[in-house]
């Protein structure tokens, strides 16, 4: 049901930008795996005190890291996890439909004897894809940089799946942004919705971690199913939120298609 050679040129067209995301993820890995010390956790942890409460709450810094796969899970996965994968899925949706919708260059696409429900299915396969090679590549590469700087250290089973739950946390927002892309004809609405609505859950997400006050916002946003510390700690089970969000990911993403193949284009 896919095309494979638009496979191979929707990857070729867009190869910069994945390997602009996965330089920018594997440094920020390594610079917080080259922060931490097995000999001096507490030292590490005072001077995270010194911030203000409210700015470690906000980016999810607030629990207290008590060996390397905790350390990870608070100030890489509370963090950078969330906010770099949900820019490269936004900049992707509308670069694999939305802008080509709007700048009529679909019309090409069309004009091919292909199906629209091939093109965007071949669009929507790319785009889960990217995404799932993009965080396992970090995956890999992480844990072997963190067992050249700490044999033994890292916590290797927690480590995969505090990075299962993050892929699938990721495929839902991308079929978030990917099916915003699929409704609209021009790229500003596709961006407007398929860009707020993630970066909404994103700040909702910093505002409920800051107090009680907030708390009632975590029903609001998907990220705060997320729960890294509480992951690797065994005290969220990640069966439930895995469905979760997969279920999230194949609606959307079917939905998009759906509506894409049957929707007037103006080309």
């Amino acid at each position: 049901m896919i095309n494979f050679s638009l496979l191979k040129a929707t990857a070729r067209s867009n190869w910069i930008i994945f390997l602009i995301f996965f330089v920018i993820l594997q440094m920020y890995m390594t610079i917080m795996l080259g922060m931490y010390d097995p000999g001096n956790i507490d030292a590490m942890r005072q001077m995270m005190e010194t911030m203000p409460q409210g700015i470690t709450d906000a980016f999810g810094y607030g629990g207290t890291p008590t060996d390397l796969i905790t350390f990870m899970a608070l100030y890489y996965y509370g963090f950078i996890i969330r906010m770099f994968p949900m820019i490269y899925c936004i900049i992707l949706a509308n670069r694999l439909v939305a802008s080509h919708v709007d700048k009529g260059s679909m019309a090409y696409l069309l004009a091919t004897p292909n199906t629209r429900v091939k093109i965007i299915t071949t669009q929507a396969v790319y785009m889960a894809l990217s995404v799932t090679l993009l965080l396992f590549i970090n995956t890999a590469a992480g844990t072997a940089v963190s067992e050249l700087m700490f044999p033994g250290e890292m916590n290797i089973a927690a480590f995969f799946k505090l990075n299962l739950v993050a892929i699938l946390l990721t495929l839902a927002i991308s079929s978030i942004c990917f099916f915003f892309s699929c409704i609209f004809n021009e790229a500003k609405f596709a961006l407007a919705f398929g860009t707020g609505i993630p970066i909404l859950f994103f700040i909702i997400n910093m505002l409920q971690n800051i107090g009680d006050r907030f708390e009632w916002l975590q029903y609001l946003t998907l990220y705060s199913l997320f729960e890294p510390h509480s992951i690797v700690t065994g005290k969220q089970e990640i069966l439930l939120i895995s469905l979760v969000f997969t279920a999230i990911a194949l609606l959307l993403y079917s939905l998009g298609i759906f509506i894409f193949s049957r929707r007037n284009l103006y080309l």
